[in-house]
């Protein structure tokens, strides 16, 4: 009589495979493991990219901020150049005075002649960076730009005009600096003139 359980395996070969023991495993439990195994490889590949992007993007965020407190520290070097001639021209001027004898008449007018172009080349410094000083005598009194210290009693201009200027006012580009410390007219009548300062 045929052995029933050597048809059966002849017939369904499919169905079992060898495992290096020699046992066999059923085809459908040997493709699970495999799967398995392909998802794992899968998960522990996208973690491995996961934490290499991250590493990547704090590095970048490093470097940025980095680059932020260099442009912080270092954004006035430019400046700071500029100034440095200015420096120089103050301390050649303050140099150029006799040590063991009273300045003369020259000698005065030598030294405002320098401190004169030493102005000039400040001023044209600040201008290079969009620094410019406010000329706001004669200009009626702009509370956005100037801050009055005094008023004055003066017939001649019309009230709240500016007559004197204590400390002059500055703009960067189009933004306020620091604003003109000013006296301002508190007399006169309304056909008072202001000054022009067009010219």
């Amino acid at each position: 009589m045929p052995n029933v359980d050597h048809m059966t395996s002849q017939a369904n070969p499919e169905n079992e495979e060898e495992t290096p023991e020699g046992e066999a495993v059923p085809a459908a439990e040997g493709n699970a493991e495999a799967g398995e195994v392909s998802e794992q490889g899968q998960v522990a590949q996208l973690k491995d990219q996961l934490l290499r992007a991250l590493a990547e993007a704090e590095n970048t965020r490093r470097r940025a901020q980095k680059e932020r407190e260099d442009t912080a520290k270092y954004a006035v070097s430019g400046f700071a150049k500029e100034m440095l001639s200015v420096a120089d021209n103050f301390q050649r001027a303050l140099e150029s005075l006799p040590k063991d004898e009273p300045p003369n008449a020259e000698t005065a007018r030598n030294l405002i002649a320098g401190i004169e172009a030493t102005e000039r080349q400040l001023q044209a410094a600040l201008a290079r960076f969009g620094i410019k000083r406010m000329e706001p005598m004669g200009q009626i009194f702009d509370p956005n730009f100037h801050r009055v210290m005094m008023e004055v009693d003066d017939p001649a201009y019309a009230p709240g005009t500016v007559v004197k200027v204590l400390q002059p006012g500055y703009t960067i580009h189009d933004r306020l600096l620091r604003e003109a410390l000013v006296a301002v007219a508190k007399g006169g009548t309304a056909s008072s003139k202001t000054i022009d300062t067009s010219a």
